[in-house]
């Protein structure tokens, strides 16, 4: 036997003062209900394998509500330069009438060819290309996987925000946060496993971007409203003001008790009914871990100076907050990118708001260690022309640009993508995604992957058939896979 260490009596009350404060923790815990053995087993959002090994655990979808421009910002068209001012219709003659059949609303390219206002750059061991909108991003373009030949299939907006969130334009169906939810649960049941962050807490097509639809409740996603700035204003009525935790324990489980009375006489597969039972255990939990994950004021000064204090600084913190306390996905949405009016002064401003924050999000994940497994994308619906929408590109008075279903730029990062990568390309002006073309619900496979699953066989069984996220589309771009 080896003899017993010898212990100071520092060491003597620093153990059993540890020892004692866990205990009465625990005790603590237990009696409010919060440390209850079904917590975990059980619930439906218990963490899950996915199909086969993941690269990426957990997702940020940065949504540029309105469609940025892809020609000032990631896609340089010196093209542009060379016809500045002449009719679209003269010069792109030719190709408008051999354009690809899935290219959609070529009509949108009337007008006359509107060069960018702004200077493109290489930057970094990679040398891809960025507009001077975004000087502090560019610094990590060798983590960046940018996919310039997007394309999708409506010009309108809301349908596209619908197929870019959820995979379909017309019909509501679940978003990719909820198939994510229902495919891999959560790691923190004392946090909603999927959060939605706009300015409001809702979008301007409601929030159907969170929509569960025939998956199970639970898996719905909850929108916070991030225009408020304290956490307290986010997460306004999940605290009583009145009744103590343990009582609300108690009226939850006489809660819960008459609900399963009621779930038993109509029979199984009440989803609705499922998924609200499991929202007020969700709300429970939230009041004891909810008040520090969305508190901001808690993180260092140096930190919150990192990301700016701006609504969008304080959305992505935010975002990174509650990603790294185990919620699975987050989609934050920055809007005003639709720059029909002014769209030069439009992207400056709204680029400034944006640049600062993504580099500041960069460089955390990578301070933490989350890069590596986090899945980050920023994607909006589509792009726009590089046409002019009004007056004259002489009198550069109010000079704006249509919607661009045909091409567009989205970019990737971490979870496994293959940073410094430039896909695709869209033709020399930048209105149709002509090389490598890479379709919406490609997208949403290769993420998909990324996340573990195989996007064939992540279905769900409803009215009669199963469901996918990708429906009958959709293929994996390895390209752009470490």
């Amino acid at each position: 036997m080896h003899p017993a260490p010898h212990l100071s009596r520092r060491d003597v009350l620093a153990r059993c003062g540890l020892g004692i404060g866990s205990l009465a923790l625990a005790d603590l815990l237990a009696r409010t209900g919060l440390l209850a053995a079904d917590q975990t087993a059980g619930s439906p959002l218990a963490a899950r394998s996915p199909h086969f090994a993941p690269k990426a655990k957990r997702v940020l979808h940065i949504f540029p509500e309105g469609g940025p421009s892809h020609v000032d910002t990631f896609d340089p068209k010196p093209a542009l330069d060379k016809y500045h001012g002449k009719l679209a219709q003269e010069v792109y003659a030719d190709y408008i009438k051999n354009a690809p059949a899935s290219a959609t609303d070529m009509g949108r390219l009337s007008g006359k060819l509107q060069r960018s206002a702004f200077k493109f750059g290489k930057h970094g061991q990679s040398g891809t290309e960025v507009s001077e909108l975004f000087p502090m991003l560019a610094k990590h373009v060798d983590d960046l996987c940018v996919v310039r030949s997007m394309f999708t299939k409506s010009s309108v907006h809301e349908p596209a925000q619908l197929l870019m969130s959820t995979g379909e334009a017309t019909l509501v169906r679940p978003s990719m946060g909820s198939w994510v939810t229902y495919g891999l649960g959560t790691v923190n049941q004392n946090l909603p496993a999927f959060v939605g962050l706009a300015p409001s807490g809702t979008t301007a097509s409601g929030e159907k971007h969170w929509s569960a639809a025939f998956l199970p409740g639970w898996s719905q996603g909850t929108g916070i409203a991030t225009r408020n700035a304290t956490a307290e204003k986010m997460l306004d009525n999940i605290r009583s003001g009145s009744t103590s935790l343990r009582e609300q324990r108690r009226q939850l489980d006489l809660l819960r008790a008459m609900n399963g009375d009621f779930a038993d006489r109509r029979g199984p597969g009440d989803d609705a009914l499922d998924g609200r039972i499991q929202a007020f255990e969700t709300a429970f939990r939230m009041q004891v871990e909810a008040q520090e994950a969305f508190d901001i004021a808690r993180e260092p000064q140096k930190v919150r100076d990192l990301y700016g204090d701006t609504e969008q600084g304080r959305q992505l913190l935010l975002a990174r907050r509650l990603l790294e306390r185990g919620v699975r996905y987050v989609q934050a949405w920055h809007t005003g990118w639709d720059t029909h009016d002014f769209n030069d002064e439009s992207h400056r401003k709204l680029a400034l708001a944006a640049d600062q924050p993504l580099a500041a999000l960069m460089t955390d994940l990578k301070r933490l260690g989350m890069l590596d497994d986090t899945l980050v994308l920023w994607a909006g619906e589509f792009g726009r022309t590089p046409t002019t929408d009004n007056n004259d590109v002489a009198t550069k008075k109010s000079i704006g640009r249509d919607h661009n279903a045909g091409g567009f730029t989205v970019w990737m990062a971490g979870g496994g993508t293959k940073g410094g990568l430039v896909h695709g390309s869209t033709d020399e002006f930048g209105a149709i995604a002509s090389q490598d073309r890479v379709e919406v619900h490609d997208l949403h496979a290769t993420m998909l992957h990324l996340l573990g699953f195989d996007h064939t066989n992540l279905t769900y069984r409803h009215a009669g058939r199963d469901f996918r996220l990708t429906d009958v589309h959709g293929h994996v771009v390895k390209a752009l896979l470490k």
